[in-house]
């Protein structure tokens, strides 16, 4: 990942510039390589973002007999061929060949599936393909088509992410190796005050020390986040009254004196101390120390697509948003916030962030 500024701008203007000159005359250079077709979806998805229109993937597996230089170079003449100016065709590192169509609904995509494999006899030798549209609004589902018995010779298995999520990173090792270190530190070191916490909560209120909530994660993977019990145990089915009070704007629900809270609660919530469980969520890999909040399900689902992106990463503990401007800004800058961490995260960054987080918690004051 760019550590710097400066790194991040010399990378941006060199993936631009190769992106728009890959239609040259020379075959090999046609597919952009795995990392600039990830910097060209990721500028369509932006586009489609702001215009509302669609973007589809489409995803070809050559058949394993087929897979030689000399037979890639021959698709990647076909394609040269064959796409749009507006289309862009790479190579991905596990081997398949995709395709970014801009403007182009699902059944526009398996039509040029269907025209690309008709160069090829039907049977096993025909290559495998399958598409992805973002925004997602169903795959295949009640495609008319007078094509779709062929769609379905060409389909592939499923794939293991959506269109929406394609193209997010897996966590670095040096990531996780420091989430490991720094959660089962961070679980052993809090002991004595989860257990003090936990004692005062059963001796000032009824209900269980713990509370677990269902929370959307990396690539809209849901886990449930464990966290002291801070508020009575009707809480959540009291929301829906609240939210007109809600001081947060957005999806997010937050309450600057929230009436569910318990005494003790109220401590809990402005110390963090009912955050610390989530070590456990750490070590499990659900968290990491560093990442975007994760937010409710119903809250993050509601979220426009372009605010969706913050899901690209393994969301965290703390991050910028609660470092620098907790409570204190509109939603939708909170989510920028959150997306130029998804840009530009370095293990630095992490360690900064982790640095600043202890005194941002006694100095700032805003929502809890």
């Amino acid at each position: 990942m760019p550590t710097s500024p400066m790194s991040t701008d010399t990378r941006i203007r060199k993936l631009h510039a190769r992106v728009l000159r890959r239609r040259s005359h020379t075959t090999s250079d046609f597919l952009l390589n795995d990392e600039e077709l990830r910097f060209a979806a990721d500028c369509e998805r932006m586009r489609v973002d702001r215009n509302g229109s669609v973007l589809s993937l489409l995803l070809i597996e050559l058949p394993e007999q087929h897979r030689e230089q000399e037979n890639i170079d021959f698709f990647a003449r076909m394609l040269e061929g064959r796409l749009r100016t507006t289309d862009t065709p790479g190579l991905l590192a596990d081997g398949r060949i995709a395709v970014l169509l801009p403007d182009t609904a699902e059944e526009g995509a398996w039509k040029v599936a269907i025209d690309l494999s008709e160069v090829y006899p039907p049977g096993p030798g025909r290559p495998k393909c399958d598409v992805l549209v973002y925004p997602e609004k169903g795959r295949r589902d009640g495609l008319e088509d007078p094509s779709k018995e062929i769609v379905e010779t060409l389909t592939a298995q499923e794939p293991q992410s959506s269109g929406e999520f394609f193209f997010a990173e897996a966590m670095p090792l040096w990531k996780r190796v420091v989430d490991l270190f720094g959660g089962f530190t961070g679980l052993l070191v809090s002991l004595p005050i989860l257990l003090s916490a936990a004692i005062a909560i059963r001796l000032t209120s009824d209900g269980p020390v713990l509370f677990a909530q269902e929370r959307e994660g990396h690539c809209g993977n849901r886990f449930r986040i464990w966290k002291l019990r801070t508020m009575r145990v009707d809480a959540e089915a009291m929301q829906e009254d609240l939210r007109e009070h809600s001081h947060q704007d957005g999806p997010a629900f937050k309450m600057a004196a929230d009436p569910r809270r318990t005494a003790v609660g109220k401590f809990l919530r402005w110390s963090s101390i009912d955050e610390l469980p989530q070590f456990w969520n750490v070590i499990n890999g659900d968290m990491s120390l560093v990442g975007p909040r994760p937010l409710p399900t119903e809250e993050s689902v509601a979220c426009k697509n372009w605010q969706r992106r913050r899901l690209n990463v393994v969301p965290g503990m703390t991050c910028t948003w609660q470092v620098c401007a907790r409570g204190s800004v509109r939603f939708d800058e909170w989510v920028r916030m959150d997306i130029r961490y998804v840009n530009d995260y370095s293990l630095f960054e992490d360690l900064k962030l982790l640095v600043t987080t202890f005194p941002s918690l006694i100095f700032q004051k805003g929502m809890r």
